[in-house]
């Protein structure tokens, strides 16, 4: 009676470890690199296809709970203006400057909109908030003029962020980079 026990717990233990090596040749785990930055969650590979978590593909995921996720992507572009010129890049130190956002493609209404700065050490200055009240399809956002201080040689991030619902958390859906250089 005992050799059946220990033969059984062999097959049970024997297929356990067989199904899981075929699930794992069948749902290969992937590294997956979006705009230079790795995806934190990575991704699968499934019979020849990569498929990543929705909230990696950009912008406002939201789930109805029925089944159907719904992703918000509008195109969105940054411009930066010191007085009427545009800029892309900067010396360190401050400089008055404003920016204005235009947003394509809204297909859902939103709640608010807001626009950051994030230095090179990941501190990050909310510019300017709105509640834009049911807001869609197209339309522009601008800061008034404001100083910023680039203090420090690097990479600076300019993010918009948008807030599906009145106590949702804002999310980041486009951003631009400047980068600041030392003064010569």
């Amino acid at each position: 009676m005992r050799w059946r026990k220990i033969a059984l717990c062999t097959v049970v233990f024997f297929m356990m470890g067989s199904s899981y090596l075929f699930a794992d040749a069948v749902n290969q785990k992937i590294k997956v690199w979006s705009n230079g930055k790795e995806i934190a969650d990575g991704g699968y590979l499934i019979d020849g296809k990569t498929y990543i978590p929705a909230r990696e593909a950009g912008g406002i995921v939201s789930w109805d709970g029925s089944g159907r996720v719904t992703i918000l992507k509008p195109n969105v572009h940054i411009v930066l203006f010191k007085g009427d010129t545009v800029f892309g890049n900067v010396n360190t130190g401050k400089l008055k400057m404003k920016i204005l956002t235009q947003v394509d493609s809204l297909k859902d209404s939103i709640a608010a909109v807001k626009v950051a700065i994030t230095d090179p050490a990941g501190n990050v200055k909310d510019i300017l908030e709105d509640a834009v009240g049911s807001k869609n399809e197209d339309f522009w956002f601008s800061t008034p003029e404001f100083t910023y201080d680039f203090k420090e040689p690097g990479k600076y991030s300019v993010g918009f962020f948008m807030k599906a619902s009145k106590n949702g958390d804002y999310i980041l859906v486009s951003e631009k980079v400047v980068t600041a250089s030392s003064k010569n």
